[in-house]
């Protein structure tokens, strides 16, 4: 199985059960080995008080595409600890897109880094991810006559 075939299966088992994602209206993008695209259109249920994207929701963003890049190798893989800098505010009618991308792999341990951006390509936020790997996989590759 070829590293970009590994990706979009993982990619695919992970989006399956990813209610949260799904829920908040996340959209898929590009998934290749330790990098992940993810949008989202900001509506008016995700702004926060002062009428602008909650942070929370351009976390969970983030979070997500980090989440796909670090399980695009098909070893279960979770967040150990994310910071997030919030540079500049989403507004309601944005499409904000996190892009994630593998830094360092080393062992279990994984570092990445993620852009928000909106559609001019106007920095949102930064965020830098550690992944630590778990036991288990995404799928069974014995079942992918490998």
């Amino acid at each position: 199985m070829t590293p970009q075939m590994r990706a979009k299966k993982s990619s695919d088992a992970l989006w399956e059960d990813d209610q949260a994602s799904h829920w908040v209206g996340i959209e898929r993008g590009a998934v290749s080995e330790g990098h992940a695209v993810m949008s989202l259109a900001v509506q008016k249920h995700h702004s926060n008080g002062h009428g602008i994207c909650h942070g929370g929701m351009i976390f969970t963003l983030a979070d997500t595409a980090f989440a796909f890049a670090c399980n695009s190798r098909n070893h279960n893989t979770v967040a150990q600890n994310n910071m997030v800098t919030f540079v500049a505010p989403g507004q309601v009618g944005d499409v904000l897109t996190a892009t994630a991308r593998e830094v360092s792999l080393a062992g279990r341990s994984g570092i990445y880094d993620v852009r928000v951006t909106k559609q001019d390509g106007t920095l949102i936020a930064e965020m830098r991810g550690l992944s630590r790997a778990i036991k288990g996989h995404l799928f069974d590759e014995a079942d992918e006559g490998e």
